[in-house]
């Protein structure tokens, strides 16, 4: 049987977890990537090169972050997380974000990896997406 998750429920899915799709609009059309992320409790935490997403989501701040939890095929878990897109400037409050991004995850992806192998230094951009809402389904039988 489906049922809605309660707020604890969902906000315990978003904490536990680190994966999850980020969905934008780019050039008019839904844009869903995967994300590693950080969850304090009022905003996630994302750190990207400059690309597609980022350009998407300077232009139209309205973001939503999707993560499942799925146990079996009747046994799961989705939160969809609403929120806008913040992009983090203030220096110190970066690198206490990188800081716990990459301590949670320590291995860079394969195209920053070459990225600073090939070309040095890269631009980081952090954002957050500050949640505005929360709703949850799961499934369990």
């Amino acid at each position: 049987m489906i049922t809605k998750l309660n707020e604890e429920e969902a906000q315990e899915i978003l904490r536990r977890n680190g994966l999850a799709r980020l969905g934008c609009i780019a050039d008019g059309r839904p844009y869903v990537v995967p994300v590693n992320y950080l969850y304090d409790g009022e905003a996630i935490y994302i750190h990207s090169l400059p690309g597609r997403k980022i350009a998407a989501l300077r232009r139209n701040p309205q973001a939503c972050l999707q993560v499942d939890e799925i146990d079996a095929e009747r046994d799961w878990r989705s939160v969809i997380a609403f929120g806008r897109y913040e992009e983090i400037a203030d220096e110190q409050r970066r690198a206490y974000y990188l800081k716990q991004l990459l301590r949670r995850f320590p291995h860079l992806t394969p195209v920053e990896s070459r990225l600073v192998i090939n070309a040095g230094p890269i631009e980081v951009i952090l954002f957050a997406i500050r949640i505005e809402e929360v709703t949850g389904l799961k499934e369990e039988w």
